[in-house]
């Protein structure tokens, strides 16, 4: 998707996040519509804990990263590090997803050399920064029923996403939450949610750029997204610190134009780490999960564009010089990994 319906798309979709904050006339208009959504999604969650809908248990125990807003929160990333963290406690860990945004007609292996278009940006970025198993489907049952008869060395399953997808069952679920937390506590379509706030999980996690303090909920733990060196997205071995970004122009020149742009949940969380680094960007928003099907930046005055990873693995061969890729690594709390860790290691054995 691309051009003025792309750009209508998140101009709504900013539109309905800001009416998502407050409990404004559009909030109450919509609350009797809320309230069919609460019934329904209850009975069917009633109805997998009552045993009337089976969940099915894959073999190995698995650990659910996922949220109760809509939108991005920063899954991706906990998924990377819980993963990197998994691996250094002694586990082999798989991840499955759903493949957002590619048409995936039965469970499917992600490798480095995968399209995104086949498999979707997310599963593609995990597979490429992890080096571990990965496979896509929209039935995650079918996907780690499939990771684990290609890789029997596989012992823990990471389930990016998915906390919704009951029929999975799950050992461990972790919800992560944005700086938007649980806007105006209305479920969809007043608000973001489409859970409650109340719904059980073994910890939360806030990715919250904005603010040191974290909301008084228990096992809260705060999730940091720190960037790495920026990779030139025509020769990733050219690596440059942010900070190089942030100085000015050659002696007699004129500064740096620098664009930064995100096509992820949350586009702000991306540009304030550029500004906490001390750049000054023009932003460019674009809508979750962009496809960038046409070139978004072939009309932009710059000189350096910054983008996310998650847009990265969508470029392909772009021979634009102008285009730096900005990775961030999830800073886990070793708590957290300890209690992720003990829950797997205190699992029956199948």
């Amino acid at each position: 998707m691309s051009g003025p319906i792309a750009d209508f798309k998140a101009r709504a979709e900013a539109g309905l996040a800001r009416e998502w904050q407050q409990r404004g006339p559009l909030a109450w208009a919509l609350a009797p519509l809320a309230a069919v959504f609460a019934a329904v999604s209850g009975a069917r969650r009633a109805a997998f804990a009552a045993g009337w809908l089976k969940s099915v248990r894959v073999g190995p125990p698995v650990v659910v990263v996922g949220n109760v807003t809509v939108g991005g929160t920063g899954k991706t990333p906990t998924v990377i590090a819980l993963v990197e963290a998994l691996r250094a406690a002694g586990f082999t860990p798989g991840v499955v997803s759903r493949g957002y945004g590619a048409k995936v007609p039965r469970p499917t292996p992600v490798t480095a050399a995968t399209p995104a278009r086949a498999c979707g940006d997310e599963p593609l970025l995990i597979a490429r920064r992890t080096g571990v198993p990965v496979w896509v489907s929209p039935d995650r049952v079918a996907a780690a029923q499939a990771l684990c008869a290609a890789h029997r060395d596989v012992d823990v399953i990471v389930s990016d996403d998915g906390l919704q997808h009951y029929r999975l069952a799950r050992d461990v679920e972790l919800v992560v939450f944005d700086h938007r937390l649980g806007g105006n506590g209305f479920l969809l379509p007043a608000g973001p949610l489409r859970e409650p706030l109340s719904r059980r999980r073994d910890a939360t996690l806030v990715n919250n750029p904005f603010e040191r303090t974290l909301p008084d909920w228990p096992d809260t733990f705060a999730l940091k997204l720190e960037p790495g060196e920026a990779w030139h997205l025509a020769n990733p071995a050219l690596r440059r610190p942010l900070t190089q970004f942030a100085a000015q122009g050659a002696p007699g020149q004129p500064p740096q134009h620098i664009v930064a742009a995100a096509g992820i949940g949350s586009p702000e969380r991306f540009f304030a780490t550029l500004r906490a680094a001390g750049l000054a960007p023009q932003t460019l928003a674009l809508p979750d999960h962009y496809d960038y099907a046409t070139n978004p930046f072939s009309g932009v005055a710059a000189d350096v564009i910054l983008v996310t990873e998650k847009d990265a693995v969508k470029l392909g061969a772009w021979n634009d010089a102008r285009i730096w890729v900005v990775p961030v690594e999830a800073a886990l709390d070793h708590r957290l990994i300890t209690l992720v860790v003990e829950k797997l290691r205190g699992r029956p054995s199948a």
